[in-house]
């Protein structure tokens, strides 16, 4: 059968009956609200410790598998988390709605659900948690919270673009994956395996899992669409992704709202009336202290919570002896566990560090931003918040202690 022809793709009556027909519950479609709301149960009761990457550990993933839904079945002797793509999509839906954050103390790092905006969650009903789950994804689903640092050809909605792309494979019939080597190699990157995982959670495509190899990871035997995915798909895909002033706004911008799709699927679904949203980052007024790294050298600096981060990459600079000669940026993990860039004065693309204060960056203690120092040498230092004290008060950067010996800027060429 042909494959779908998107310049003639139109969202058709069969459509709009197939939406209209579909009632969103705990059971469906697809398996993600069950298997999203079992993760999440799993996490309220312990707070799991996440290496630097902030991925799940690999000791849980199994137990994690057989909480699910339709686990699948790996014989693998050390698996990874990407070798559970639906556990690492539900992972991407965790960080990128908000719903679960990193933090710690004592240089140790832990995931766990934040309560507050948990509560928000259970206040929504299953359409409401449906799309909400499936706007995070398409939205704001970045490839970065999964490891996947670069973001892929987009920005923002890659994974829609990723889900276009599946389906210019597939025939009305279908796409048969095993023993299609083409097929195989494709789908690791377009979607990407997590993306195909997600598609099949929310129901929007019908995976028949294949035979299990010995260390091969996962196997598909095919893919089929469900007439669910198709409607959804014409749909977004007439209304929105098609609709160019919107989607170059929000490429542009770089943050999107929250219920952007609201408006293009609620006529379908009138339950989604509440959209999820995570408390916005107030000024955090304190005196803060940081662990700064740089290989063998750590130092703390203490520093006031309205001093611009131009000050601390001042007072950083001081504390190793280097010259202020070169550009850099700062860059930290967001409320929705993508990356956020603030960068040199002299840089022309914003947010600038001479503009963004201390308290404004929403570090949560334990958590790490990176401080990269001149772009040729790139001189990485590791910048953890350790405290925050609302008593005490500074009026500029104090180094507070120092172990090891600062490296040389401009080394020669023997050393």
């Amino acid at each position: 059968m042909r494959a779908l022809s998107f310049e003639r793709e139109k969202f058709s009556s069969e459509h709009r009956q197939v939406l209209k027909d579909v009632v969103i519950t705990d059971s469906g479609p697809g398996t993600i609200l069950r298997d999203f709301d079992s993760l999440l149960d799993y996490l309220r009761k312990q707070e799991l410790p996440v290496a630097g990457t902030h991925q799940l550990p690999r000791n849980v993933l199994a137990e994690i598998n057989g909480r699910l839904t339709r686990p699948i079945e790996l014989r693998l002797k050390r698996p990874q988390p990407k070798s559970y793509p639906h556990i690492q999509g539900l992972y991407l839906l965790l960080r990128a709605s908000g719903l679960a954050c990193i933090g710690g103390t004592g240089g140790k790092l832990f995931l766990s659900v934040d309560n507050g905006v948990y509560q928000i969650w259970k206040s929504l009903n299953p359409t409401e948690q449906y799309f909400t789950l499936l706007e995070s994804w398409l939205i704001r689903g970045k490839g970065e919270i999964v490891g996947e640092r670069g973001g892929g050809l987009f920005s923002i909605l890659g994974n829609f673009r990723g889900w276009v792309e599946l389906f210019r494979q597939m025939s009305e019939k279908g796409l048969q994956v095993a023993g299609n080597r083409n097929a195989e190699y494709l789908l690791r990157y377009v979607p990407g395996l997590h993306n195909l995982g997600l598609l099949d959670l929310f129901g929007l495509i019908a995976i028949q899992p294949g035979s299990p190899i010995e260390e091969k990871g996962w196997q598909i035997e095919r893919i089929d669409r469900t007439a669910f995915g198709d409607a959804l798909f014409a749909l977004l895909y007439s209304e929105f992704l098609r609709n160019m002033n919107l989607t170059s706004n929000l490429e542009e911008e770089g943050k999107v709202p929250v219920g952007v799709l609201q408006p293009v699927i609620q006529p379908y679904f009138p339950d989604w009336k509440k959209n999820f949203s995570i408390p916005e980052w107030v000024f955090r007024e304190g005196t803060h202290i940081f662990r700064v790294s740089l290989g063998r050298l750590w130092f703390r600096i203490t520093i006031a919570a309205n001093s611009a981060l131009e000050s601390l990459a001042s007072a950083i600079l001081n504390a190793v002896k280097f010259d202020y000669d070169h550009l850099y940026h700062f860059e930290y993990e967001n409320a929705f566990g993508a990356l956020e860039r603030v960068n040199h004065p002299y840089i022309d693309e914003g947010p600038w560090a001479s503009d963004v204060k201390v308290g404004d960056v929403p570090l949560r203690v334990g958590q790490r931003m990176t401080y990269l120092y001149d772009f040729g040498d790139n001189w990485e230092f590791e910048v953890t918040l350790e405290q925050v004290d609302q008593k005490k008060v500074v009026k500029k950067p104090v180094v507070l202690e120092m172990h090891g010996n600062p490296p040389e800027q401009y080394p020669t060429w023997d050393e």
